[in-house]
C-alpha cells in the first residue's frame, strides 16, 4: 500500500473504534436496544473473555475447554498465557460469582506462583484483550463529559490544570474516573431503570450500576444544579444533563483508563497509590467554597483509572502495606480522596505475587486468633499458576523466547503439534567482529531442552509401575501412552491428583540463557564439506543444561543433585526419536504402500467373517491365506515361519488377528453404525498394529533389505558400496522430508549409526 492508504486504513481503523458523542436519553434508548452496553465491572471483564470463545486443550493429559482470550488472540499471541488453564477457568468461575454478587463479591483476586510462570503475561492479556474488546460494538465502554461554561453567568469553567482561555469545544471536560453514565441519576430512578434494563437483559449475570458521580463530575453537577434552581427552572435535572452541559462518549479501554495497574516500584503514600493526590497549586486557582475542591485532585491512582474495568496490583509483595486498605473496597465499593470528600469505585480487584507474599501473610499465623492479617487473608481468592507441564506448550514457549514467534500452536490432532515440537530453528547471530551468521538448533534439539525442563517438573511418587518421568510427560501432553500396538488412556493410569507437579524445576528463563549461550559458543567439529560446527544439537543443549544447574544460583543443593540424574532418561528419549528418523528415512522408499495394507486388512475380515472378496473382474475369491501371512511375516514382523502350518495360522496368530485388527475394526464399524460398512471406508491409520506398519520401521526391516549394509562404513563408506547408496539416499530424504539441514542431518545419523555399531553383528 502507498503512505495514503495506510493514512486511510487508519481513518477507517479510528471510525470503526470511535462513535460520536450522544445524549444522555439518547444513551439511554441505545441501553434498552442493548442492555448488555451497561455493564459492570467485573460483568464486563467477563464478557470480554467470553466473546473470544473456546477451544479444546490437553493439559496434564486431560481434555479441558480454554478461553482464547488467554491466547491474547487481539495481538497476534505476544502475550498468550501459556497452559495453566485449570487455574485461568476456576478465575472465570469466580468473576461469574463476583459479577451476579453471589457470595465471592467481597473477594480480591490474587494470582501466586514462581517467576516465569506467564503471571505478567496475564497482565497484558488482560490489558490487550479489554482494549480490543472495548473497541468493538459489543464492548464499547460509556462515560460522561461537563460543560459548565454554557450555565456559568462569567469565565467559570471545569479544569484539571488545563488553559481557561481555550475555545468552547475545549470546555468539555470528561470524567477522570470513567464513571458509569446512568451514575448521573438519582438512585431511585437509577434502580428503576437498572431493573428494568435486566428485565430485557437475556444473560445470567444482571447488570448492577450501584454507584454515584465521582467527585469531580458530582462539583459540575452540583454546580449546574445550583444556577438552574436560582434561575427557577422546573424540569431542574432536564437543565442539568442538557446536552450544552452533559453528553455521554464512548472510550478505549487501556491503562489509566478502565484499566489501573500498580507496579512493583511506584512509591507514595497509600492514598497516593491507590487513588491520586492534591495538586496543591491548583487548589488556590479554583472556587473551592471553604473546602478541597476535587478538581484540583489527580486521579491517577491504581483504583481511579482503574473504576469501570480492571485494577491490577503488580507484584503484590511490594505493596503488603496496601492490601490493608484494600480491604473493604470489593463489597464498599467506595475509597476517600480526603475526610468528607469519597468516591465509589466499581472495579474488578486483581492482584499477582510470587510466593514470597504468602510469607508475609503467614508472619503472625501462629497467632490464630489474634492474626491481624486474618481478615486480609480470607478475603483474598487465591489462584496458584505452576510451571508448564506439557511437552509442546514448553516447547511452543522456548521458541517464543529465542525467536519471538507469537502465534498460539492451536492443533486439532497432536501429530500436528508433535511436528512442531520436533522442528528445526536458524537463529541469526552476530560475531564480535559484527558479522551475521547463521545458527541451526537441529531437530529435536528444542524439544530435548523443553522435555528435560518438564521432567524436572514432574513428581516421581505417584509413577505406576513400569513409567518413568518421560513417560509421564508424554501421558500430560498426549492423554495417553502408546504401548506398543495399545493405546493407554490417561484415566487408566493412577496418578496423584495431589502431587507437586508443576511447582517446582527449572524455570524457561535458565533454559533460555542456556540456549542463548549455545548460539554463541564454538564448537570444536569440522566436516569438509558442510558447515557442522553451526548446527546445535540436542546432546549438546542437554549436556549444556546438565552442566549449568551447578552455576545456577536459583537451584539448591538438593535441587541440582536431582535435576542432573533426570538427563539421562530425556537423552535416552531424544536418541530413540534421532534414530527413528534415521530409519524411516533409510526405510521411506520401501514402506509399504496403502493398498498392500488395505489388501492384507481385507482378506482379514473375509477371513474372519467367512465372507468372499472380488477380485478386479469381479470374481468371487476366498481370503488367501499366503498373502495375509507374508505381509504379517515380512511386512508386519510379527512372526515366523514356526507360527504357521505351512499358510495356515497357529493360535497365536489367529489371536492377533482378532485382538489387534478386527477389533478396530469392529469398533469402527460400531462408530458407523448409522451408515453402510465398508473396510474400503477404514481409516487404516486408526488401527494401532497397522499405523505402525505404515509408519515405522526398525533395524531388522533394515538389515532384511539391504542385506550389505554396514553401519560402521557409515561416516566415510566406500565409494559404490551399498552403504554409500543408502547414506546418499537417507540424508536426502531427511532433508527433503523431514526438515534436516545436510549438516544437521550428517550430524544427526553419524550420531545414531555410532551407537547401532554396537550392536550391529
Amino acid at each position: 500500500m502507498t503512505g495514503d492508504e495506510y493514512v486511510r486504513a487508519a481513518d477507517d481503523r479510528l471510525e470503526e473504534t470511535y462513535e460520536e458523542p450522544m445524549s444522555l436519553a439518547g444513551y439511554v434508548d441505545r441501553l434498552f436496544e442493548e442492555p448488555g452496553l451497561a455493564a459492570h465491572a467485573a460483568k464486563y471483564l467477563l464478557e470480554a473473555i467470553e466473546a473470544a470463545g473456546t477451544r479444546e486443550v490437553v493439559e496434564e493429559g486431560e481434555r479441558k475447554r480454554r478461553y482464547r482470550f488467554f491466547d491474547d488472540p487481539y495481538n497476534g499471541g505476544e502475550h498468550a498465557v501459556l497452559g495453566n488453564t485449570e487455574t485461568l477457568n476456576a478465575f472465570v468461575d469466580d468473576l461469574r460469582s463476583i459479577a451476579t454478587r453471589r457470595g465471592k463479591d467481597e473477594k480480591i483476586v490474587w494470582f501466586e506462583g514462581p517467576t516465569a510462570t506467564g503471571k505478567s503475561e496475564l497482565k497484558r492479556c488482560l490489558v490487550n484483550g479489554l482494549r480490543e474488546y472495548s473497541k468493538s460494538p459489543a464492548g464499547r465502554r460509556y462515560t460522561v463529559e461537563w460543560n459548565v461554561r454554557a450555565a456559568a453567568g462569567d469565565d467559570r469553567g471545569l479544569s484539571y490544570g488545563g488553559d481557561p482561555t481555550v475555545g468552547d469545544d475545549e470546555h468539555w471536560y470528561e470524567s477522570p474516573v470513567q464513571s458509569h453514565p446512568l451514575s448521573v441519576f438519582p438512585e431511585e430512578v437509577r434502580e428503576e431503570l437498572v431493573a428494568a434494563l435486566n428485565d430485557e437483559l437475556d444473560d445470567h449475570v444482571p447488570i448492577d450500576v450501584d454507584v454515584e458521580l465521582d467527585p469531580f463530575s458530582r462539583e459540575a453537577y452540583e454546580f449546574l444544579e445550583e444556577r438552574y434552581r436560582r434561575q427557577g427552572h422546573e424540569e431542574l435535572f432536564s437543565a442539568i444533563v442538557d446536552e450544552r452541559h452533559l453528553r455521554v462518549k464512548n472510550y478505549v479501554v487501556d491503562v489509566g483508563r478502565g484499566v489501573g495497574v500498580l507496579h512493583s516500584e511506584d512509591d507514595g503514600s497509600p492514598k497516593e497509590r491507590l487513588v491520586g493526590s492534591w495538586m496543591h497549586g491548583m487548589l488556590q486557582e479554583l472556587d473551592s467554597r471553604g473546602r478541597k475542591n476535587p478538581q484540583a485532585f489527580s486521579y491517577d491512582g491504581a483504583l481511579s483509572q482503574g473504576n469501570g474495568g480492571l485494577t491490577i496490583v503488580e507484584d503484590a509483595a511490594q505493596h503488603a502495606d496496601l492490601l490493608r486498605k484494600l480491604l473493604n473496597v470489593p463489597d464498599e465499593r467506595s475509597v476517600k480522596l480526603d475526610k468528607g470528600i469519597g468516591m465509589d469505585v466499581d472495579t474488578q480487584l486483581l492482584i499477582i505475587s510470587n510466593p514470597d507474599l504468602e510469607a508475609q501473610l503467614n508472619q503472625h499465623a501462629e497467632r490464630n486468633g489474634t492474626d491481624p492479617l486474618k481478615a486480609l487473608k480470607r478475603r483474598l481468592d487465591k489462584h496458584e499458576f505452576g510451571y508448564l507441564t506439557n511437552l509442546s506448550l514448553e516447547a511452543e514457549l522456548i521458541r517464543r523466547e529465542l525467536t519471538g514467534e507469537t502465534a498460539v500452536w492451536d492443533a486439532e490432532e497432536y501429530e500436528k503439534l508433535e511436528a512442531r515440537i520436533r522442528e528445526p530453528v536458524t537463529v541469526t547471530v552476530r560475531d564480535a567482529d559484527r558479522t551475521t551468521s547463521e545458527r541451526e538448533f537441529a531437530p529435536h534439539a528444542i524439544e530435548a531442552a523443553a522435555l528435560y525442563a518438564v521432567v524436572t517438573r514432574l513428581d516421581d511418587g505417584d509413577l505406576p509401575s513400569g513409567l518413568d518421568l518421560v513417560d509421564k510427560a508424554s501421558i500430560f501432553d498426549r492423554g495417553y501412552l502408546l504401548d506398543g500396538d495399545s493405546r493407554i488412556e490417561k484415566s487408566e493410569f493412577e496418578f496423584d491428583d495431589g502431587a507437586d507437579d508443576g511447582e517446582a524445576g527449572i524455570p524457561v528463563t535458565f533454559t533460555r540463557d542456556t540456549l542463548a549461550d549455545l548460539l554463541q559458543t564454538e564448537r570444536d567439529r569440522h566436516h569438509p564439506e558442510l558447515p557442522v560446527e553451526d548446527v546445535i544439537m540436542p546432546r549438546d543443549v542437554l549436556n549444556a543444561m546438565a552442566d549449568g544447574l551447578a552455576d545456577a544460583p536459583v537451584f539448591s543443593t538438593a535441587e541440582r543433585s536431582e535435576f542432573e540424574n533426570r538427563v539421562v532418561p530425556v537423552k535416552n528419549a531424544i536418541f530413540d526419536r534421532q534414530e527413528a528418523d534415521v530409519v524411516d528415512a533409510i526405510m521411506h522408499a520401501r514402506r509399504v504402500d496403502e493398498g498392500t495394507v488395505a489388501e492384507y486388512v481385507e482378506h482379514v475380515y473375509a477371513w474372519e467373517t467367512g465372507e468372499s472378496l472380488r477380485n478386479d473382474r469381479g470374481e468371487e475369491i476366498e481370503p488367501d491365506p499366503l498373502k495375509m501371512k507374508l505381509f504379517e511375516v515380512e511386512s508386519l514382523g510379527r512372526f515366523t515361519e514356526e507360527a504357521y502350518r505351512g499358510d495356515r495360522p497357529r493360535e497365536s496368530v489367529r489371536t492377533f488377528r482378532r485382538e489387534k485388527v478386527i477389533t478396530a475394526l469392529n469398533r469402527h464399524a460400531w462408530e458407523r453404525r448409522d451408515e453402510d460398512f465398508s473396510v474400503a471406508d477404514v481409516d487404516l491409520g486408526a488401527i494401532p498394529v497397522i499405523k505402525a506398519v505404515l509408519e515405522s520401521n526398525d533395524w531388522d526391516d533394515v538389515r532384511r533389505t539391504f542385506e550389505d549394509f554396514d553401519p560402521r562404513q557409515w561416516d566415510d563408506p566406500p565409494s559404490g558400496t551399498e552403504t554409500e547408496t543408502v547414506k546418499e539416499t537417507a540424508i536426502g530424504t531427511m532433508v527433503e522430508e523431514f526438515g534436516y539441514s545436510r549438516a544437521a542431518a550428517e550430524l544427526t545419523s553419524r550420531h545414531v549409526m555410532g551407537q547401532v555399531n554396537y550392536r550391529w553383528d
